[in-house]
């Protein structure tokens, strides 16, 4: 991806101000003169356009006027970036492991936390300003790439998101929505372990009254046809890569290669920067002579959970998977309850 300037953040503040009031004036003029059009994607109501724009104005009205932000070139040529690609999530669903395997690409330049922007009211309301903040420098020819899982189940985001950038490439990784409700569990319980405070079993959010509770909202992230239909409404299947999160686990460079495709990056990541630690259990990373893992966090084993509720959760997501590998045109090879 060659771009011959870094964008917006690189210029000065008085020429920010001037360009985003001059975007401004046109757009209202525009906005006079043009006749009614027929809107393409997404397919939403005036009312909601004329917020949506509403939203666009203040931000941008924000990123020009405010002057506590951190310098945004270095004197090495690079400079921070609104993101090109976002992950998405979902979450505990490998999101970690595929950025810093994507991070072994020269040409990727990713934000090391997790950012929640377009998710929680307080970041979105600083405006893009701060959000590029948040951004490592890059250079011109880098990919800049932020990573927050709970962009994915939240409502807002994707209406958020092609407001910034319409052009946006999403990384979208999943797993078995079984084995995913158990890893998002096993974290919130090892939370609380580390902090010395007690946490129910996962029988007591699973089971309600003698049946699962389907309210727990561990599950409800786990019904993907519910979330990708909502990041439809905006972006086209072309621009959301889907990446298998039980297949990276197991052999991640074939599902690596398959990203630097969707991106349009450079082969540049093989698979010699693969290898298995047997005392992990899982596949560690080698980049240059060095080779690192994943935290100790990743990776960590579930509870012993009951095969009768086991076998309550795959029948319980079978027609839900159905309905996802429908929407996206491809299945995985998730769990599924088959009535004897």
């Amino acid at each position: 991806m060659e771009n011959t300037l870094c964008p917006i953040t690189c210029w000065s503040e008085t020429r920010l101000r001037t360009s985003v009031m001059a975007a401004f004036l046109l757009g209202a003029a525009l906005l006079i003169v043009q006749p009614q059009i027929v809107p393409s994607r997404p397919a939403i109501n005036s009312k909601a356009e004329a917020s949506s724009q509403s939203v666009q104005r203040e931000l941008l009205t924000k990123t020009s006027q405010k002057n506590d932000f951190k310098e945004n070139i270095h004197s090495n040529g690079s400079c921070r970036q609104l993101p090109q690609t976002i992950i998405i999530g979902v979450r505990k669903g490998g999101t970690r492991a595929l950025l810093e395997m994507l991070s072994l690409h020269p040409d990727i330049a990713a934000a090391e936390s997790e950012v929640h922007f377009f998710d929680w009211e307080d970041h979105y309301r600083n405006g893009l300003r701060w959000y590029i903040n948040q951004m490592p420098f890059s250079y011109p020819r880098q990919i800049t790439v932020e990573k927050t899982p709970a962009y994915f189940t939240s409502p807002k985001v994707p209406e958020r998101v092609y407001n910034m950038n319409q052009s946006m490439r999403l990384l979208l990784i999943l797993r078995d929505p079984s084995e995913r409700v158990l890893s998002d569990y096993t974290q919130v319980f090892y939370n609380h372990m580390q902090k010395h405070k007690p946490y129910p079993s996962i029988e007591q959010f699973l089971i309600k009254d003698g049946e699962l509770n389907v309210d727990y909202k561990a599950i409800n992230r786990s019904l993907y046809y519910l979330h990708m239909q909502n990041w439809l409404k905006y972006f086209p299947l072309d621009r959301i890569h889907i990446v298998d999160g039980d297949k990276l686990i197991k052999d991640p460079f074939p599902e690596i290669e398959k990203v630097e495709r969707f991106l349009k990056l450079s082969p540049q990541i093989n698979a010699s920067n693969f290898y298995f630690n047997k005392t992990k259990g899982f596949y560690c990373l080698r980049d240059s002579g060095r080779e690192r893992c994943l935290h100790e966090s990743k990776g960590r084993a579930h509870p012993q959970v009951d095969t009768r509720l086991l076998e309550k959760l795959h029948e319980y997501f079978h027609e839900p998977n159905k309905k996802f590998f429908e929407l996206v045109g491809r299945t995985f090879d998730w769990h599924s309850f088959v009535a004897s």
